[in-house]
């Protein structure tokens, strides 16, 4: 193994402890949460608050709504497998238009709140809080889900978290190696995550989160043997055109993206404005990630140290372990076991 490979083998091994790195237990709930306020008359609201569970826990969730807003009937509490609901009513002088609603907790997901509000005259807005953000003021009409900046940064944070993309890019990496074959082979996986993300958040596939999950571990595990035999001076389909397993595995990845928009419950204009944003920030962040691989690579090639062999498979051996790992795991959670 040349040295250049030693060293992407090392950088690799640096980039994926760190990925390994202990986060919050549910620091990769991409669901939001959802609240929707719709006025019954001048000063009365229905209220339903919507949280996502997390391996079948409540997230830490909690909703401030304006002074002066005052519940008048109680709570209708209602457990999904996916979710737990609250609905209630309240009456609120002067209305809710104008005044500020408040969250925490918010950050135990990638994505925040979504909150929906339906006014009297049949005039709807939608809005975003995320995470960064302790709530908002409320608008009758005129805003249609996150701002840009907003979906982006919701892209950005989705990816950040998302340590089981990331050793996919990881090993997608150390197999293509560079070169075109690496500019070929991230494009693919780009091209195919962001056709299945839009069409999930567009509607047009539907699947349930812990299949997809699992099979998104798979795909990592699959990889690790893979990063083997390249070593080993062997042969495959992933060895000799990883563009196409990138793309082919990477129409599952985008399913997993699209749990960062599932949920938004958005007007379709709404939407594709959000889904623009959220997938550009995803980009931003895999780009950026290559990018520091290739950059602490390339730092350990000028050091030009001397690496023993065995170096050259620990990249392989973190991917396949971590992907056995999250496999096994994300497997148990399907089948509730």
């Amino acid at each position: 193994m040349t040295r250049h490979l030693i060293a992407l083998a090392v950088a690799a091994v640096v980039l994926a402890g760190l990925l390994a790195a202990p986060t919050p237990a549910h620091a990769h709930e991409t669901r939001p949460a959802v609240l929707e306020l719709r006025q019954t008359a001048p000063e009365r609201f229905d209220v339903l608050w919507r949280t996502p569970l997390y391996e079948g826990q409540r997230l830490p969730f909690v909703l401030r709504l304006p002074d002066g807003a005052k519940q008048i009937s109680p709570p209708i509490v209602m457990s999904l497998p996916d979710w737990h609901l609250e609905s209630w009513r309240i009456a609120a002088p002067g209305g809710l238009v104008g005044k500020r609603i408040l969250f925490s907790g918010h950050d135990a997901t990638t994505a925040g709140v979504v909150v929906r509000y339906f006014g009297l005259d049949g005039r709807e807005s939608s809005a975003v809080v995320t995470p960064d953000k302790d709530g908002l003021t409320l608008a009758g009409q005129g805003s249609a889900g996150a701002d840009f900046t907003d979906a982006v940064a919701l892209g950005l944070r989705h990816i950040g978290y998302g340590i089981d993309h990331l050793l996919f890019v990881l090993g997608l990496v150390c197999l293509a190696r560079g070169g075109w074959r690496l500019v070929e082979t991230v494009t693919a996986f780009t091209v195919a995550h962001s056709l299945t993300l839009a069409a999930a958040a567009l509607g047009w596939v539907s699947l349930r989160a812990e299949p997809v999950n699992a099979v998104v571990a798979l795909s990592i595990l699959f990889l690790g043997p893979e990063m083997v035999r390249q070593l080993r001076g062997q042969s495959s389909l992933a060895i000799r055109r990883p563009a196409a397993v990138a793309f082919a595995f990477g129409l599952l990845h985008g399913l997993g993206f699209a749990g960062g928009l599932s949920g938004f419950g958005l007007s379709r204009e709404a939407l594709i404005a959000t889904l623009l944003g959220f997938n550009l920030g995803v980009e931003i962040g895999q780009l950026a990630f290559v990018a520091a691989l290739l950059a602490v690579a390339a730092s350990f090639a000028r050091l030009g140290m001397s690496w023993p062999a065995w170096a050259g498979y620990a990249p392989a051996y973190v991917v396949g372990t971590a992907g056995a790992y999250l496999t096994i795991a994300r497997t148990a959670v399907m089948l509730d076991i």
